[in-house]
């Protein structure tokens, strides 16, 4: 297993991954009417091309062979959103997490955050952010378990729907990593 920043060649393999995993993750928990319209604009080539292209934003991937089996999408900035706060003068926003069910319980995960803090260490930010759906628990558990603290909660929308996400933020210092 490897981890590395993705590359622009990676964009078409970044995509079919980046969809297979959210669809995996959501399928019966969104409704299909809203699920197929939000991964049609979220997760193709295209839309990955121009993530990968962004200065603003890293992508780090897991690698196992010739397969992609997760991935971290890294942004600069901090979060805009209603009811949380984030505590960090230069904070990286996780903005997408995930790793292939078929890594779960062989510490990919762990593998892949400890390279995000890495990650974000090395380009000078204090801090960490993600949002999480507060009804994904493992997720939840799992975030806690790297040492991430809840900060508030923000609305997500996928399409009309809107879901409550906790806000949970890690600090990058001596101690935090």
């Amino acid at each position: 297993m490897l981890i590395r920043t993705a590359l622009p060649a990676d964009a078409q393999n970044l995509a079919l991954l980046g969809e297979r995993l959210w669809r995996a993750t959501y399928t019966g928990l969104i409704p299909e009417t809203s699920l197929e319209p939000y991964l049609a604009a979220t997760f193709g080539p295209v839309q990955q091309a121009g993530e990968l292209a962004d200065p603003a934003c890293t992508t780090l991937v897991i690698e196992g062979g010739d397969t992609f089996l997760g991935y971290a999408w890294l942004r600069a900035g901090g979060p805009e959103v209603e009811d949380a706060s984030c505590p960090f003068a230069r904070p990286l926003e996780v903005a997408r997490f995930y790793v292939d069910r078929s890594r779960h319980g062989t510490g990919a995960a762990q593998a892949l955050m400890a390279a995000v803090f890495a990650y974000a260490a090395a380009a000078g930010h204090d801090g960490v952010w993600l949002q999480v759906w507060e009804q994904n628990p493992r997720a939840i558990r799992f975030y806690a378990k790297a040492g991430f603290m809840d900060a508030g909660g923000t609305t997500f929308h996928v399409g009309d729907q809107a879901y409550r996400d906790r806000l949970l933020v890690h600090a990058l210092t001596a101690q935090g990593l």
